[in-house]
């Protein structure tokens, strides 16, 4: 099972692109804090969800995200292959 629950605090606003097809994603970061320590996690989420975060979504914004790790690849301008590790964020709530 690939499940991920996770409060924390928005980085920033989301950068949200729209496709050509009408789709949207939109791309955070999440803090999450555990006594001293932040941990950064790179978040994404498509459709209604997308939407969601991007009408109400701000830095700061605290929220609890339900999703998935996923692990992509992808070629920097420079030619290096890249490997991060995402969390798709299929449910939100903002607190």
């Amino acid at each position: 099972m690939n499940k991920v629950v996770l409060i924390g605090n928005m980085g920033d606003f989301a950068k949200v692109t729209e496709f050509s097809n009408g789709a949207k994603v939109a791309r955070f970061q999440l803090a999450t804090h555990l006594g001293v320590e932040t941990k950064w996690y790179r978040m994404f989420a498509w459709g209604n969800i997308a939407q969601f975060i991007e009408r109400f979504g701000s830095k700061g914004k605290q929220i609890v995200v339900t999703g998935r790790m996923v692990e992509r690849t992808y070629v920097t301008k420079e030619g290096v292959t890249k490997k991060v590790e995402e969390v798709e964020v299929r449910h939100v709530v903002g607190m």
